[in-house]
């Protein structure tokens, strides 16, 4: 059956999350210094992160600055990384491939994440101008955020395409693909090397039906070229 929705991930796939990290740095190393006159967060984090630290990083970079600390700062950290305005945009290969879609063909959103996070994320990007339907699955319930197949039959629903008919579009195997190729969407993983997920393996029922390093490569998936206007550069 012909292909009428393209439905995208946000995180590592629209944009690249390395950006949305370095940017929540920097607004802690602005909080710290102005709050308590504390300097030098930003670089030691990017470095912590840059080597392939992921837990608890708040923490260790306090730790390596000898920051005296408790749960409360932590806190504190974490509300100000996920309520800044972050200063990220739109991959080069994003922005491409969205301006050569075809007007006839819908396309949609499903992102996991914290609400305020992501609805700050939205906006710097845009979406909203862009898309006929933003599914936050935060705002579902956490017990809603993917695999669950709920993100998906909503966004089936509000673009009015069925399932058959559908592309979901992401990065992470562990969670993006499972529900949509149960309800019979088709697949595509954007696998960037500096991406968050990028190389993972995953069981069969996870991985998605193709592979792509740029979205640009949509185009030229057989099934999905009438989606896009011709004239490709």
């Amino acid at each position: 059956m012909t292909c009428n929705a393209l439905v995208f991930d946000m995180d590592d796939t629209l944009y690249e999350e390395r950006h949305y990290v370095s940017s929540g740095f920097a607004a802690i190393d602005s909080w710290l210094s102005n709050t308590y006159n504390l300097f030098g967060f930003y670089e030691t984090a990017m470095e912590l992160f840059n080597s392939g630290e992921r837990s608890l990083i708040f923490n260790k970079t306090l730790l390596k600055l000898k920051i005296v600390y408790d749960d409360s700062t932590i806190k504190e950290m974490v509300e100000v990384y996920r309520s800044h305005k972050p200063d990220i945009q739109l991959s080069t290969d994003a922005s491409w491939i969205l301006e050569k879609v075809r007007e006839t063909v819908k396309i949609g959103l499903i992102s996991d994440g914290y609400l305020i996070s992501q609805e700050k994320k939205v906006e710097a990007l845009k979406l909203l101008e862009k898309f006929h339907s933003v599914i936050l699955t935060d705002k579902l319930g956490r017990e809603n955020w993917k695999p669950s197949l709920v993100p998906y039959e909503q966004a089936s629903q509000e673009l009015g395409v069925p399932h058959s008919q559908c592309v979901y579009i992401g990065d992470n195997v562990n969670k993006d693909f499972y529900a949509a190729k149960k309800l019979g969407w088709t697949t595509v993983q954007i696998d960037r090397k500096e991406g968050i997920y990028s190389g993972i393996a995953a069981e069969e029922e996870f991985t998605a039906h193709y592979k792509i390093d740029s979205l640009k490569n949509l185009m030229e998936l057989p099934m999905l070229k009438h989606m896009f206007t011709v004239g490709a550069e």
